[in-house]
């Protein structure tokens, strides 16, 4: 039996724009750039290392998204993915962790899975709790923070490493698993692979085709809220501190007084 793989992805704002929020202070993502979460990248090639170890395995890129989203799709079709599944539908704007993790729950429902794989954070909310939530959701187990991975027998086998010490964990499939930023650097799609992607599936599901009701997704939906937002302060030209033999004295007085040291 085919191995089936499902890659949580995102579509972001360049973090190199100009970014801000609207008037709904939700993120204005019209105003900047999109493209897919750097972050979710290592994702999609932990997915495709394991399907190239495995006998017989399929990968389905999954986002929820604007129409723009399906741009994360296509660069994550380039990379070897299978084919993808593309949730769309005016109602989700503004909706917060809780709210996406229903729909991606859903959708992997839909897509039926043995291991969903998601990034460490997306490069926008940067939250990280995403993963855990959707294994909840899901009623299945979560290994996350993985930098090292690997599928057999039925496991889901990596190495979680922290500050102090590393673990070596295991969970039974299905499960849902997070992957770092040092898991590995992703591929480039090849020219062939921009090319076959344009020809591989794409699945457009909305709210009604998942059975969720608009009430529990959206702004209205939400469980967090932004109720305020202030632009950053303009960049100022600092201070100069002339060393004319008291310089060290000057220096350790400007750290105290803004609680540097």
């Amino acid at each position: 039996m085919s191995l089936r793989i499902v890659v949580c992805v995102k579509y972001v704002p360049d973090a190199t724009g100009d970014r801000h929020f609207a008037e709904d202070l939700t993120t204005d993502r019209d105003a900047v750039d999109g493209l897919l979460s750097e972050l979710d990248e290592y994702a999609v090639e932990q997915a495709l290392q394991i399907a190239d170890a495995a006998d017989d395995a399929e990968i389905t890129v999954l986002t929820v998204g604007p129409e723009d989203a399906k741009d994360a799709l296509r660069k994550a079709l380039s990379m070897g993915a299978h084919k993808a599944i593309h949730v769309e539908d005016d109602a989700l704007h503004g909706t917060d962790v809780f709210g996406t993790s229903l729909v991606l729950a859903k959708a992997v429902e839909h897509a039926g899975f043995d291991l969903v794989v998601c990034g460490m954070a997306s490069t926008d909310g940067t939250m990280g709790v995403l993963p855990a939530i959707l294994a909840e959701r899901l009623g299945v187990p979560q290994v996350t923070q993985l930098s090292e991975v690997s599928v057999a027998d039925g496991k889901v086998t990596g190495r979680r490493d922290g500050d102090a010490a590393s673990e070596q964990l295991e969970a039974s499939l299905p499960a849902v698993i997070s992957v770092t930023d040092q898991s590995g650097e992703a591929r480039y799609p090849s020219f062939k692979g921009i090319m076959a992607a344009k020809k591989k599936p794409v699945e457009s599901l909305d709210l009604s085709d998942l059975d969720i009701d608009e009430a529990t997704v959206g702004l209205a939906g939400s469980w967090s809220t932004v109720d305020e937002a202030t632009q950053r302060p303009a960049r100022t030209a600092g201070t100069i501190v002339k060393d004319e033999g008291e310089g060290g004295k000057q220096l350790a007085e400007f750290l105290a007084s803004q609680k540097f040291i």
